[in-house]
């Protein structure tokens, strides 16, 4: 996006991977004294995990913050991933069968 090009749902994706650093971190990945180094970083996707955030953590967002959008996760990749499984309290797909059961006829 940044970039001017097309878009479609992978940068969301991308934008998940920004949430999930905001979200351990407490601030954006590519947070920089200036607008242009900011861009700079983000265009080279240049940033680094302090060293309290978890190795499956790390992995998964390093697998969504990837300049190609054809490289990155896909949603089903996320909701597979061993930190996201191992940190859910439910597995998604029995999430899914009770949503649906539960829901009026």
């Amino acid at each position: 996006m940044i970039e001017g090009r097309m878009h479609d749902e992978k940068v969301d994706l991308w934008s998940l991977g920004v949430l999930c650093y905001e979200f351990l971190v407490g601030k954006p990945p590519f947070e920089a004294s200036t607008y242009q180094e900011t861009y700079r970083r983000i265009s080279r996707v240049e940033f680094a995990f302090p060293d309290f955030v978890p190795e499956g953590a790390r992995d998964l967002i390093s697998r969504l913050l990837v300049h190609n959008p054809n490289q990155r996760l896909t949603l089903k990749e996320v909701l597979e991933h061993p930190w996201i499984t191992a940190n859910s309290s439910k597995p998604l797909n029995s999430q899914k069968s009770q949503e649906s059961s539960s829901k009026p006829s």
